[in-house]
């Protein structure tokens, strides 16, 4: 007699979290992956910085290649999302249209997304300046540093904002699970 395995889909849904260098995306993200992951969830941290060495190496910092670069991370996303795994991005996006993009490509794919502004403001950013790129562009090393001498465009409405500064790594993951709860993706 064969044994039938029971099977449940799990919903998949990507969160973008969306702030400054060093704000604390990818800290969140990874607290917040390793709970859900506890939990018998299919979660994959999409690291912006992983994903342009492998699939945008040719991409440069440019308005048009960040554009590019952060669509070609919301698409794998989308299909990771698709196929029932929670896809936590966490990448700067600087550019609203960029994310009004993901946000769009989502919705017509009928892709629960969610966006988390890590809403840290510049001169915490400095202080943690995780990858040294702050100090490099005050020693004049650096140009194009977003939210210093590039822009970045705050999301109006996001569907959380999180300031990190405020609250632990922990407390900041506890929100966002919250807000998957709150819209019945967990």
């Amino acid at each position: 007699m064969t044994e039938i395995q029971e099977t449940h889909v799990t919903t998949g849904a990507t969160v973008w979290l969306t702030g400054l260098p060093s704000a604390g995306k990818t800290t969140i993200a990874y607290e917040l992956a390793g709970r859900l992951s506890a939990e018998g969830h299919r979660v994959e941290v999409l690291d912006g910085d992983e994903i342009r060495e492998f699939l945008s190496a040719g991409l440069g910092f440019s308005r048009a290649d960040r554009h590019t670069h952060v669509q070609r991370i919301g698409f794998l996303a989308d299909l990771l999302a698709r196929n029932g795994v929670k896809a936590l991005v966490p990448v700067i996006a600087p550019y609203a249209d960029s994310r009004e993009a993901v946000r769009t490509r989502h919705r017509v794919n009928a892709t629960p997304y969610l966006e988390v502004h890590v809403a840290t403001p510049v001169e915490v950013c400095s202080v943690r300046d995780v990858k040294g790129l702050y100090a490099k562009q005050a020693a004049g090393e650096l140009t194009g540093l977003t939210g210093v001498d590039d822009p970045y465009e705050e999301p109006v409405s996001p569907d959380l904002r999180i300031e990190s500064h405020h609250q632990t790594v922990q407390e900041s993951a506890a929100a966002v699970y919250a807000l998957l709860s709150e819209r019945g993706l967990i």
